[in-house]
């Protein structure tokens, strides 16, 4: 194919596309001679996200932390970027689901792996010092990891372990969100008070909570595998990406982010306290509230020994 005759064929193209929308092809097309190349800077908007990293103290460190947590969010999203993938694909392949649940998995992999700049990259005396300015706030209100749990699992599966007899399928929306195992975190359930750590994000997300559990009632991770037929869901493969998906999430991952807590929460000048004011132990730890997206997944026993034996991870 010779040089004219591609670009006749691309230019052939372009005309069918911008007529199949009713736009004038010659008006795009002149648009190109005014347009600026695109770079780098610009495509990234690298100025924009390096501006980002604002300071409440004169620490170093917190530097750091400020960092690693954007780092975090943007990671998250990438994770909610696929899981989207697969909850709105018209129809679904066993080979396009296992994936993105590989790709997931990798994220999440990543994550787990990055605590170490956590754990090891402050100064544990800087760090106790500028903690202080943060209190309410919490890394428990990150919005973008609920939307994940939500779109990960059925709602039964995030209850609080001590009311999952009590909620199930039918019980309405409201009812389950206050139910929920983080809800542990910031409320008193004898007398219903919630702490400022959670009034703060409840404000600020619930009803985007509510509407994004609504639309993912049925589409989640856990609802659409179960779409396959019962002899794909037995493909070894799936099951392999279902469980390490499932472990990395709701074992590993938080093991390494309770592990660097309590180097920094209860170290050297650490008084035990989150900033938010949670029972942060009880809360992360997953042995206490055995967070598990697919349950059918695995037997009795592992589920009974649901994240114990890993505080070393």
């Amino acid at each position: 194919m010779n040089k004219n005759s591609k670009s006749d064929q691309l230019s052939t193209k372009l005309k069918d596309k911008y007529q199949a929308i009713r736009q004038d092809p010659d008006v795009h097309l002149e648009g190109l001679l005014y347009s600026k190349p695109i770079t780098y800077w610009d495509y990234i908007h690298t100025d924009a996200l390096l501006s980002l990293q604002i300071q409440r103290t004169e620490f170093p460190d917190e530097m750091v932390f400020i960092g690693y947590h954007q780092i975090n969010e943007l990671i998250f999203k990438m994770i909610l970027w696929e899981i989207r993938q697969v909850a709105e694909a018209p129809s679904l392949s066993l080979s396009f689901f296992k994936d993105k649940l590989l790709r997931i998995s990798r994220y999440f992999d990543m994550l787990t792996t990055s605590f170490d700049i956590m754990r090891e990259g402050m100064d544990v005396s800087q760090y106790n010092k500028f903690r202080q300015t943060l209190s309410p706030a919490s890394g428990f209100q990150s919005a973008q990891y609920r939307l994940i749990e939500f779109a990960s699992t059925e709602r039964t599966n995030l209850i609080d372990v001590r009311f999952r007899n009590k909620i199930d399928a039918n019980t309405p929306f409201e009812e389950a969100f206050e139910h929920l195992y983080w809800q542990a975190a910031g409320k008193d359930f004898k007398t219903g008070q919630k702490s400022i750590l959670l009034i703060n994000f409840e404000n600020r997300y619930k009803n985007e909570f509510k509407t994004f559990m609504e639309a993912y009632d049925t589409k989640n991770l856990w609802s659409r595998f179960k779409e396959f037929s019962k002899e794909d869901q037995k493909d070894e493969a799936l099951i392999a990406a279902m469980r390490h998906y499932d472990y990395t999430t709701n074992i590993t991952w938080v093991m390494a982010h309770y592990n660097a807590a309590k180097h920094y929460i209860l170290g050297e000048n650490g008084d035990g306290v989150a900033t938010g004011g949670s029972d942060w132990q009880k809360y992360m730890h997953p042995k206490y509230q055995k967070r598990i997206f697919f349950p059918e997944l695995w037997s009795n026993d592992e589920k009974d020994n649901w994240g114990h034996a890993v505080e070393g991870l």
